[in-house]
Parts: structure tokens; sequence; C-alpha cells
């Protein structure tokens, strides 16, 4: 029981919710916008990917829209708050990420002509290794998109007074309405409003927090002292929380796996009219997320100014550290009716635009990954139709979700955990591919079955038995000025409790740092899949086609032509740059019923090009017609 008065801090009004619901009205509109204007064309690929003419500008907004959820409006602040600004250093991390997407993975992606990301592994490998990582992805999805939805819905309710259930079930309806009318161009519109709104939410916190406290050297001068402005930590201790390593390095892996060959962030690129397009609205979309992370880190520090001698969260004025951000801001802003539901309209777009990116890219995948390899002489008409069911089903299926995570409890945060822990094995498996011409489909098998396994152990072992607090300590919080209920004086720390017992493990393994979960199954993945490989007989540089292949070996080795295609393994990719107006070799099935294979007419050379290559921009541009599977 709380030995502290919490001062009043009042509830939702009619302003607040005038403004939320405009957000929502103005999402829905979009949809229906998309959907009258793009109704005479009802192809599947116009649906699910824009007809591939989408152009640099909103995808960036997008992209920034989508990686930001409201676990990232709500959490980061917080993190901030009780931790310090090392935070901050994820901009090394995102920057990393980007280029690692737009010079390594997305090339491969966007010049192969494919919708799904998982098309890709039944070119490089086969069907089943196809198989495996679709079914993979989509439970990964439903279940952190569920709990996505779930998360703030909790937070802001508790603080705010707004409706659970209201909150859930409104934010499922909302985001199934858009894409199942619009597709994924009304998703892209939507995510580039809700960008603008995320960073007016942002904007008009900070102006207001720094203003109450003194102005902006104030702010600066109370987290320095309260010892938030220690960034830098070289400590290479695996096991600490937040380092400049985990961070950097851990951080890297985590967002990569989540991005780079994530097939939400993919469907927008390739959906791009070329791939220049596609490139400079990543490296747009960087500046968006430098931008985002800015505000948050800034919101905690302005938030730490305001509560360093009475803090909710110790003094018990709230249940959650998450719920610190809407209990300053329904504190703040008090006096003024509409801006807290400016701010849960900020929070919220980040959940609508996660949400809604999840939809999209869930009915892509099961589109294109199981429906067209059960029905594959499907009408465009039917494709379309059948594509919109998709997206009902899976919108409900999300928001069902939420209702599941609600009984979690306290593993909520731990859940959000199990996308770092299948983005690794699948980024290993991708860089398996795209990377190793060696790899063949029993080693991507058996290193995907490795990554999940380890990856899965370290995240359920670090959930079973926490790390030692001595690891993850938050910087010192005072309640030095809170009023004291009956004039009790509050203890000054809970009463100890006696240390479970431990296994060998706890202290080591499953007390790194969870940023390194992803590294862990990407890395086990990968050296896995590569023994396994070299093993079984590592696959033919021969037969594999150039366009499926990214030569990073080119790189480190451009003083040599011979060691350059020594490492090549046998991939022609000289080839390519001697003609781009070749066929590129197709799909097709083997009558015998193995899994398909790439056509080659004499067994030694292939006839290949990159789809759509415009010499004059030197870029490659979407074709017109539907992928190659």
């Amino acid at each position: 029981m709380s030995n502290f008065v919490a001062p009043e801090v009042k509830k939702f009004v009619a302003w607040d919710y005038v403004v939320f619901a405009a957000l929502f009205l103005v999402c829905a509109s979009i949809g229906v916008f998309f959907a009258v204007k793009e109704r005479k064309k009802k192809t599947s690929k116009e649906f699910l990917v824009g007809g591939k003419q989408m152009t640099c500008g909103p995808i960036a907004f997008s992209l920034t829209s989508s990686f930001m959820s409201a676990v990232t409006v709500l959490g980061t602040p917080s993190e901030v708050y009780r931790y310090g600004a090392s935070f901050v250093l994820f901009f090394l991390s995102y920057a990393l990420v980007i280029i690692f997407t737009a010079e390594l993975f997305l090339p491969v992606f966007y010049r192969s002509g494919i919708t799904s990301t998982y098309e890709y592994l039944e070119l490089r490998f086969n069907k089943i290794v196809r198989l495996a990582a679709t079914l993979i992805y989509i439970l990964q999805t439903i279940l952190y998109t569920g709990i996505v939805v779930y998360a703030p819905s909790l937070a802001l309710n508790q603080v705010t007074g707004f409706d659970l259930w209201g909150s859930v079930v409104a934010t499922g309806v909302v985001c199934t309405f858009y894409c199942t009318l619009g597709g994924l161009k009304a998703v892209v519109w939507t995510d580039a409003f809700q960008m603008i709104v995320m960073v007016a939410g942002f904007v008009t916190v900070l102006s207001r927090g720094t203003t109450l406290n003194g102005g902006l050297i104030k702010v600066w001068e109370n987290a320095y002292e309260g010892s938030r402005l220690s960034i830098f930590d070289f400590d290479v201790d695996p096991l600490r929380r937040h380092t400049f390593w985990t961070i950097v390095i851990g951080g890297t892996f985590t967002w990569l796996g989540l991005y780079g060959v994530n097939q939400s962030t993919i469907q927008r690129c390739i959906s791009c009219k070329s791939e220049k397009h596609a490139k400079l609205a990543l490296y747009l979309n960087l500046l968006g997320l430098w931008t985002v992370l800015v505000c948050a880190v800034f919101c905690g520090l302005v938030m730490y100014s305001h509560y360093k001698s009475c803090d909710p969260w110790t003094a018990d004025f709230i249940s959650a550290p998450d719920q610190l951000m809407p209990y300053f801001v329904m504190d703040i802003f008090s006096s003024i009716p509409g801006v807290p539901g400016l701010f849960v309209a900020c929070a919220f777009s980040g959940t609508l635009s996660t949400v809604a990116a999840s939809i999209n890219a869930l009915a892509t995948v099961t589109f294109e990954d199981l429906v067209k390899k059960c029905f594959p002489n499907l009408s465009e008409r039917m494709s379309t139709w059948i594509s919109k069911g998709l997206c009902l089903l899976y919108g409900v299926l999300c928001t069902s979700m939420a209702a599941a995570a609600s009984l979690l409890g306290g593993v909520v945060q731990a859940s959000l955990s199990i996308h770092g822990m299948c983005g690794g094995p699948m980024l290993g498996l991708f860089t398996l591919g795209i990377v190793f011409p060696c790899a063949n489909w029993k080693g991507a098998i058996g290193g995907l079955l490795a990554g999940i396994t380890l990856a899965f152990w370290t995240g359920t072992g670090s959930f079973i038995y926490p790390a030692p607090p001595t690891k993850s300590i938050p910087l010192q919080l005072s309640t030095l000025n809170c009023t004291l209920a009956n004039g009790t004086a509050a203890l000054a720390a809970a009463a100890p409790v006696a240390a479970p017992d431990r296994p060998l493990l706890a202290d080591t393994w499953y007390s790194l740092s969870y940023l390194y979960f992803s590294a862990i199954g990407c890395l086990g993945c990968a050296i896995t899949g590569l023994l396994i490989s070299f093993m079984t007989g590592p696959s033919k540089g021969e037969d594999i086609p150039p366009v499926l292949i990214k030569p990073v070996c080119n790189l480190f080795c451009f003083w040599s032509e011979r060691l350059k295609a020594l490492l090549w393994c046998g991939v022609r990719h000289d080839s390519q740059e001697e003609d781009f107006e070749k066929n590129l070799p197709k799909v097709t099935s083997n009558k015998t019923g193995r899994d398909d294979i790439f056509k080659n007419s004499n067994n030694k050379e292939y006839k290949r090009q990159f789809p759509g290559y415009n010499p004059d921009e030197k870029s490659y541009t979407n074709m017109s017609r539907e992928s190659r599977l």
C-alpha cells in the first residue's frame, strides 16, 4: 500500500474524445477514398503492392510510422526516465540496419521480381524452406500484433480512463476496414498521416513540458545532475542490459531481423516504381527514425526533470513504468482540453500503422505462399476478393490475440521479445541464401531449426530466471517531495525477499542482454546451416542464378578480379555486366513432382537479366507482369 497521496490527475473529457475520434475517422476515410479511386483496378497485385508504382516519399513515411509502434511512444521515454539517455545510441543501430537493408537485402528482393519475401526462399532453396519460413512468420506476426494492440490500450486505460476494450476493438476494426477496402495504397497513405500525428504529439508534449520545467537548459542540467546523460558505457560484459556494444551490435541484429528481411518492410520497398526510389525511401525513412528517437529520448529527459523529486512509479501513483508517459501528459495538460486526446492519438498512430502493416503483410504472404500454390489458376477478380478476405480474417485474428494477451499478465513484455527471437533465425536464413552460394536446402532447414532453438532457449530462460539486479539497476529515483499520507513516512526500500534457487546457467547464459537474442538466433542459423551444407554436399555456384546472390566479397576484394571470381564460388556474376537483356531463369513445375527448378537449356550457362533495368536511369524498374512463381 502506498504511503503517498497521489495528486489529482484529470481523466479524458469530451474534447479529448473528439480529437481521438478524428484520427480514426481520417484513417477510415483514406481507406474509402482508395477503395473508390481504385475500384476499376481489380488485380491482386494492385491491391497487395499498390501496382508497384509507389514513390519514395509516402513509402518513407509509412516505413517510419510502422517501425515506431505505440510501444516506442510509451516505452522509450519511460526507458530514458529510468535508465538514462543511452537509448539514443540506437541511432547508430538504425543507420546500420538501413545500410544493410538498402545495400544487401533490397537489391536481391527487388530484382527477383517477387511479391512475398518467402518466394525468394523457394527460388534459392525449395518449397519446404519457403513453407517453414512462411508459417513461422504468420505465427509470430499474429502474436506480436495482438500485443502491440493490447499493451498501449492497457497503459492508457489505467491512466487516462480511456476504455480498454473500446480502444482494442476500435483499433482492430479501423485497421481491418481500411486495409480490406484500400489495400497497400490505403495503408501507406494512412501511415504517412499517422507519422505526422505522432511527431505532432511528441512536439506538443516537449514544448509544454520544457516550458513548465524552466526551459531546455534547466531540463538538461536536471538530467545531468540525475546521471541521465551518461550515454557511452563501453563495458564489454554481454550480461549488462544496455551498453554501447549491446545497443549497437545487439540492436543492429534485433532490428535487422525485424526490418531487413521482414515482409512488412520489403513489401513497401518493392511497391516502389524503381529500385532507386526504394533505396531513397529507406534512407529518407532513416531521418524519420532518428526524428522519432530523438523526440522520445528528450521526452524521457523532460519527464525526469518534472518528476525528479517525486517519482510517480516509486510512489505507486501508477502501477507500471509504461504508464509514465500517459500520466505525465495528463498531468501537464490537465488544464488544456483536447491536447491529451492528441497524445493518445499519437500513441495509437503507432499502433494503427503497425497493425495495418502486419495485416497487409500477412494477407500478402498467405496469398502468395499458400493460396496461389494450392490454386494456381485463380482469376484476377477472385484473387482480389480472396486478398480482401484474408485482410478481414487477419484483422479479426490480431484483435482476438489482443484479448488473449490480456490473460498473459506480466508476460506481455516477454512476449514482445518473441518477435526478436523469431526475427534472428529468419535473418540468418536469408543471409545464408543471399551471401553464401554453397548453402543448400538441407542446411537452410537445419540452420533455421537450430537458430530458433537457440534463441528460444536463451529467451525463455531469461524470462524464467531474470538477470541479477546488478546487471540492470535503474538509476536513482526520488520521492522526497511527494505528499505523505497521514504523515506516515514511506519505506526506504522493499522488504528483502529470499533469492530462489537458480540453475548454473541462470547467471551466465540466461542473463545475456535481451538485445543479443536475435544475434544468437541469426549466428546459430548461419553457422549450423553452413556446416550441414558442407556435410551434405554444398550447392554448386553454376546452378544458382546470379540475381539471387549478393557478391559481398566484391567490396573487400576490389583490387583483384581473380580473387573476386574465386570467392563467387562458381556463380556467374561477371555475366550481369555484359548483358541485361537476356531472359531471367523461370520457375516451372517438374512433371515428375520434384521441387521447382530453374530451367537451364545447356546446363552450363543461365540466360539471365535483372528485370526492368533502365540504362538511362542506371536503376531497375518494376515490371508489369506478375511474380515469376
